[in-house]
């Protein structure tokens, strides 16, 4: 059993400036075993991130987080680049060609461009869902993608989402795989994967909104 945290943002993202070596010592410092560097619309922070990390013993999933026309969808497992503002099953079809698995992040937070506020998850192949991103404001979009994954039984996945470097590990899943990126993958697709984390309590709150003052919000 590992501790994954799928969800981080880099300094190739454009509302993150976290340096790749401080993402890892905090993830190493947290005992999390696998990390993706999911960056907006590019796979160039998750490249460099595997690059660096070729003889470590953080394992680094290939991954990016795309701007779909309605929201936003994990590639998790992709290495090659996705167009953004196409329709989200045309995303999630393109994820799919790569033998990826299509990710909803934050599904239900409008102010985070959450896919499911907007289509409809019936017309989706989606795989998993977050049900526990450290940066949701308010607990409601967590609580109501867990009651989504225990009616459809999806795999439930919980991340940091982190755009500063110490919230690495905020939210993570424990995961029943091996140590591998293979593995990794069929882990997750046999729901063999749990998410684990709290919410964001005042002090994260208030570090949190700080965050987004200081960083470019990105659209």
């Amino acid at each position: 059993m590992y501790k994954m945290d799928s969800h981080i943002h880099s300094e190739y993202s454009p509302d993150s400036k976290a340096k790749l070596k401080d993402i890892f010592n905090v993830a190493k410092s947290r005992n999390i075993d696998i990390i993706a560097i999911s960056d907006h619309n590019t796979v160039e922070g998750s490249k460099e991130a595997r690059r660096l990390t070729k003889n470590d013993d953080l394992l680094v999933i290939p991954s990016i987080e795309i701007s779909s026309l309605n929201g936003h969808i994990l590639g998790f497992g992709c290495e090659e680049f996705i167009k953004r503002d196409l329709p989200g099953a045309e995303t999630i079809d393109l994820i799919h060609e790569q033998g990826g698995l299509a990710i909803i992040p934050h599904p239900y937070c409008f102010y985070r461009h959450g896919l499911l506020c907007k289509e409809n998850y019936n017309e989706l192949k989606i795989d998993a869902i977050e049900t526990k991103n450290a940066r949701f404001i308010v607990g409601y979009c967590n609580n109501k993608a867990k009651k989504l994954s225990k009616k459809e039984n999806l795999p439930t996945l919980g991340a940091s989402d982190a755009h500063y470097y110490k919230f690495v590990g905020d939210c993570y899943s424990k995961i029943d795989c091996e140590k591998d990126i293979d593995s990794v993958l069929k882990a997750i697709k046999k729901n063999k994967v749990e998410a684990f984390g709290k919410g964001t309590s005042n002090i994260r709150l208030s570090k949190y909104l700080f965050e987004y003052k200081i960083l470019k919000k990105f659209d």
